[in-house]
């Protein structure tokens, strides 16, 4: 796996997925939006932490600064 993802779109996912787990275990009741806030808030998580998206890797996009293969 090559790194697609650039420092600002880690940062912004590392926010993300502490806001929607925050979310998830202290405000939501419903267990559906609960659920979904804790998957997203997971991979986002995981996504920042391993600079590499799979969406971004189908659609071809690159905030890394590093060439694509």
């Amino acid at each position: 796996m090559e790194k697609n993802l650039g420092i600002y779109d880690r940062v912004g996912r590392l926010i993300l997925g502490i806001v929607l787990l925050y979310l998830a275990f202290f405000m939501v009741e419903n267990t559906i939006l609960k659920a979904l806030a804790i998957i997203i808030g997971v991979i986002s998580l995981v996504e920042s932490n391993i600079a590499w998206c799979g969406l971004y890797r189908l659609l071809g996009i690159n905030t890394h600064g590093g060439k694509m293969r």
